[in-house]
């Protein structure tokens, strides 16, 4: 990992985006349906300390509306210790193949749209900034990357799902 003058860890650079390293997704609904290994490094960038996370998340339809039901189970790996993690979130279909991500509460989130296989995203959370960028890299492999500024945080988390 680079570091800056301090020797403090300094994120490295974004996912790819060219287009030969995306895989264009014209529903995103009906390419995440399923079961996904996760894993995932996670770096708080002010203290420069690093955890992962391993585990799986599971796209599985919800009622009626076609929505699917996105539960993410499994270990964080942190300072020497490890804990239960996981979240769970909604993905809302669009009639036109992208989605909108909600929280488990029904909260917004972000849209999701794959249909290039490259998408950015933006989710103001108090005075932080969560910038997402979703890469699809072939039809059983995508990756996340949230980079979080602001007063309350500043950390990288970078995912690589695998389909099971």
């Amino acid at each position: 990992m680079p570091t800056a003058p301090g020797n403090r860890p300094q994120p490295s650079p974004a996912l790819p985006r060219a287009a030969s390293a995306c895989r264009p997704v014209p529903d995103v609904v009906a390419y995440l349906t399923g079961r996904w290994s996760i894993e995932r490094r996670v770096l708080d960038v002010r203290a420069g300390a690093e955890g992962s996370f391993r585990g799986i998340a599971e796209f599985r339809p919800e009622g009626a509306d076609g929505a699917l039901l996105h539960v993410e189970e499994g270990e964080l790996t942190w300072a020497d210790a490890v804990h239960p993690a996981g979240r769970t979130l909604w993905l809302r279909p669009r009639p036109d193949g992208t989605a909108e991500v909600e929280f488990a509460d029904g909260r917004p989130f972000h849209d999701l749209d794959l249909r290039t296989g490259h998408w950015h995203t933006v989710h103001p959370c108090a005075a932080d900034r969560y910038a997402g960028t979703f890469t699809v890299t072939g039809p059983d492999v995508w990756q996340l990357e949230w980079r979080i500024d602001g007063p309350a945080k500043e950390a990288v988390l970078r995912s690589v799902y695998r389909r099971r």
